[in-house]
C-alpha cells in the first residue's frame, strides 16, 4: 500500500495549517510529513487542551514516568545519550564559505542529502507533532516564531515548559518565511523508548535555509530545536544584523539595603555556575541560557530571555546552596527529571545533600544496584552527572517581574566565567568595553559532564559560545566591540571565577558568588572604589569584609582575600601563550584584542621582572 501523506495530515490538521496564512509552513510540514512517514500527525495550536494532549502523550508512550510528587515526571535518554555531541553537529558550510577553529562542518549538500536520508522513514509507526512557538516574549521587537516538527512528546512537552506558546504569533507574520524550523526524530526506539541508533546520530544547522535537523537522539541539548540549535540560527542572524544572540543568563541584583535593581546578564560554560548565579538567593531571574540583545532609542542594551523556563544541571542542587532550586524540585509543580535514580517514585541525584541514597531503582541504564557497572567496566554511579530537570520560571519565587516584558530589561553589567582552579581572581572588573570583550574571548573552562569526553581538560570557549558558533569568530568579536561603541551607557564588564583552588581545595565557599555580585552591581554606582591593576580592578578588602559581614554575618579575613585576590603572574602570562597560540591563525580578529593582548603581557611580564615574584597581593597596587 502505497504511503499517503495528505491522508495522514488529514483535513483538520490542513485547516490549522492553512489558517496561519503562511504557505512556507504548509510547505515545509507537508515536505517532511512525506518523508519521515509518520503513521499519524497531530498539529497542536496554543489551545490549553492540546498542548495537556502532549503531556499525556509523552505518559501514555513511556516517554515520561508519573513520579510520587505531584506534576513530577521523569524521563530516560539511552546510555550513550547523556550529553551534547559535538562531534555529530555540524554546520552545512556551502562552498566558498569558512568557519572558526573548533567548529565542525559538513557540505552543505552532502550534509542535507546524509540527514534527508536518515529521517526518510524515521517516523513509521509514530506520531508526529507539530508544534509553534515564540523565541521570546510575544507580541516583540525581540522575538523569532519557531516551528518544531517532532516524534517525541517529550520533546514537544519539555518546549512546552522551557518557551512560549506561538501558534498565534505565527499569524501575524503575514505569510513570511522569516522564521526558523527544525526537523527532529528520535529514530528506532527500543524496549525502553530510548534511541537505538546512536552511532547514527546527527545535527545539522543550515544556517542558509533557517533550518535544524536532529535524528537518531532524545537528550534535550541534541534534540531541543528551540533550545542551543536555535541559538545558532540567531547568532547567524544577529551577526549579519546589527544585534546579539548569546549564551547568557538575565538575572536582577537587588542589594541588600538599597531600594533599587540592576540587570546584568552573564556568559558561563555549561557546568559552571550560570544558572546558580542566576538562582543566588535574594536576586531575581529572568533567564538562566540564552539572551537577545538590542540596542533601544536611548543607545542602552536590553536583553529578553528566549526561553520561559530552565533545563537546568541538577548536580550539587541542594537545600543549603542552592535553596531556591531545592525548594521547587521538591514541591509540586509540573517539572521533569531525567536521569535521575528513581526509587519509589522518588528522585535521587549526585549532590543532593542526602545520605540515604537507596541502593537499587531505576536510572539511565535502566534497572540499577550499587556496584552495577556498564559494558566496558565502568560503574554506573546512581544518577548521571549531567542529570536535568527542566521547569517554568514562573513558578519560581524569585521569578523577576519583568521576566515576560516585550521591552526586555536595560543591562547595566555583563558576567564571564569559567571553570579556572588555578588562575584568575574570583571578581575582577574590566578596564573598558573593549577590555571587556577580551575577557570574554579568553574564557577558559575545564571540561565537566555537560559534553560528551573526558572530564578535567582545560579548553578555550569564547563568551561560552564557541559549541554554538556558526560565523567566523573575528567577525563575532568584532561585532561585539562595534555593538558596545554604538551604546551612549555601556555596560560594565566583569569577570568571574568561582572555581579558584589552593591546595586542591576551593578557596571559597559556593554561596560567595553573592558577594562577587552584589560587589559588582555597587561598582555601576559608585558605591566602591576599587584597585587598578593590568588584568583590571580589583575589589578592596574592607569592601568585601563588610559585605560578607552584611550578608552573611562571616568575618572575612584578610588572609582569605590576599589568597584570592593576588595575581598569580605565572598562571597569568601562561594563560596569555595560551591565548597567542590559539589566536595566531584566527583570521580577523579585531586588532583591540591584540592591543590587549600585547599591554598585559608587557605589564605582567615587567612586574615579574621588577619584583622577582610570582604572585602580588593586591597590596602592591595601592
Amino acid at each position: 500500500m502505497t504511503y499517503s501523506s495528505e491522508a495522514v495530515l488529514g483535513g483538520e490538521n490542513l485547516a490549522k495549517l492553512e489558517a496561519l496564512g503562511n504557505p512556507h509552513v504548509v510547505e515545509i510540514v507537508e515536505k517532511y510529513v512525506k518523508l519521515c512517514k509518520p503513521a499519524k500527525v497531530s498539529v497542536i495550536t496554543d489551545d490549553p487542551e492540546e498542548i495537556a494532549y502532549v503531556r499525556q502523550l509523552a505518559l501514555d508512550n513511556g516517554e515520561e514516568m508519573r513520579l510520587r510528587m505531584e506534576g513530577h515526571t521523569v524521563h530516560y535518554d539511552g546510555y550513550y545519550d547523556q550529553a551534547r555531541d559535538k562531534e555529530h553537529t555540524a554546520v552545512l558550510l556551502p562552498p566558498g564559505h569558512r568557519l572558526s577553529r573548533g567548529i565542525n562542518t559538513v557540505d552543505r549538500e552532502a550534509g542535507l542529502k546524509e540527514v534527508h536520508d536518515l529521517l526518510d522513514g524515521a517516523m513509521k509507526g509514530k506520531e508526529m507533532l507539530v508544534r509553534f512557538f515564540c523565541l521570546g516574549p510575544t507580541g516583540s521587537r525581540f522575538s523569532i516564531s519557531a516551528l518544531q516538527l517532532t516524534d517525541s512528546a517529550y520533546v514537544a512537552h519539555s518546549e512546552d515548559l522551557l518557551y512560549r506558546s506561538g501558534y498565534e504569533q505565527f499569524k501575524k507574520l503575514g505569510g513570511s518565511d522569516e522564521f526558523f524550523a527544525f526537523v527532529h526524530s528520535a529514530g528506532e526506539l527500543d524496549e525502553r523508548n530510548c534511541t537505538k541508533n546512536v552511532d547514527k546520530r546527527r545535527i545539522y544547522i543550515d544556517v542558509i535555509d533557517r533550518k535544524v535537523y536532529s535524528v537518531n537522539n532524545q537528550y534535550a541539548g541534541n534534540s531541543l530545536g528551540l533550545k542551543k540549535l536555535a541559538l545558532r540560527l540567531a547568532i547567524y542572524k544577529a551577526n549579519h544584523e546589527d544585534w546579539l544572540a548569546e549564551h547568557m543568563l538575565i538575572m536582577g541584583v537587588h542589594p541588600p539595603g538599597r531600594d533599587r535593581v540592576t540587570y546584568f546578564t552573564g556568559a558561563y560554560p555549561s557546568a559552571c555556575g550560570k544558572t546558580s548565579t542566576a538562582m543566588i538567593p535574594g536576586q531575581t531571574i529572568v533567564g538562566d541560557d540564552i539572551a537577545y540583545i538590542r540596542m533601544d532609542d536611548e543607545g542602552n542594551a536590553r536583553a529578553v530571555n528566549i526561553e520561559s523556563g530552565i533545563f537546568g544541571i541538577i548536580k550539587d542542587v541542594n537545600p543549603v546552596d542552592d535553596p531556591l532550586i531545592y525548594k521547587a524540585l521538591t514541591t509540586p509543580r509540573e517539572l521533569i527529571f531525567s536521569n535521575v535514580l528513581v526509587a519509589d517514585g522518588v528522585p535521587y541525584w549526585q549532590g543532593m545533600g542526602r545520605d540515604d541514597i537507596p541502593k537499587r531503582g531505576i536510572n539511565h541504564s535502566g534497572e540499577w544496584w550499587e556496584g552495577k557497572r556498564d559494558a566496558e567496566g565502568n560503574l554506573i554511579p546512581f544518577a548521571h552527572s549531567n542529570a536535568r530537570y527542566t521547569m517554568r520560571i514562573s513558578e519560581l519565587e524569585n521569578a523577576d517581574p519583568k521576566v515576560n516584558d516585550p521591552d526586555g530589561v536595560v543591562v547595566r553589567g555583563i558576567f564571564y566565567g569559567g571553570r579556572d582552579s588555578d588562575t584568575n581572581v574570583p571578581i575582577c572588573e574590566a578596564l573598558s568595553w573593549e577590555h571587556g570583550v577580551y575577557i570574554g574571548a579568553t574564557i577558559e573552562s575545564e571540561t565537566t559532564s555537560a559534553t560528551l569526553g573526558r572530564e578535567g581538560v582545560r579548553k578555550s570557549n569564547p563568551m561560552a559560545i564557541m559549541d554554538f558558533m556558526v560565523v567566523p569568530l573575528g567577525r563575532y568579536l568584532s561585532n561585539h566591540i562595534k555593538f558596545g561603541r554604538r551604546l551612549r551607557n555601556r555596560p560594565k564588564v566583569f569577570a568571574t571565577n568561582y572555581f579558584l583552588k589552593h591546595e586542591g581545595r576551593y578557596t571559597n565557599e559556593i554561596v560567595d558568588k553573592k558577594i562577587w555580585v552584589l560587589w559588582a552591581e555597587g561598582r555601576i554606582h559608585g558605591d566602591y572604589d576599587a584597585i587598578k591593576t593590568p588584568i583590571g580592578y580589583l575589589p578592596r578588602y574592607e569592601d568585601l569584609r563588610r559585605l560578607f559581614k552584611q550578608v552573611f554575618d562571616r568575618d572575612y579575613s584578610e588572609e582569605d582575600y590576599n589568597l584570592q585576590f593576588s595575581l598569580r603572574l605565572d598562571k597569568l602570562l601562561e594563560k596569555i601563550a595560551r591565548m597567542e597560540e590559539i589566536y595566531r591563525d584566527e583570521p580577523d580578529m579585531p586588532k583591540e584584542f591584540w592591543e590587549i593582548l600585547n599591554q598585559q603581557k608587557a605589564s605582567l611580564s615587567a612586574l615579574r621582572a621588577e619584583t622577582g615574584r610570582s604572585v602580588l597581593p593586591p597590596s602592591f597596587f595601592l
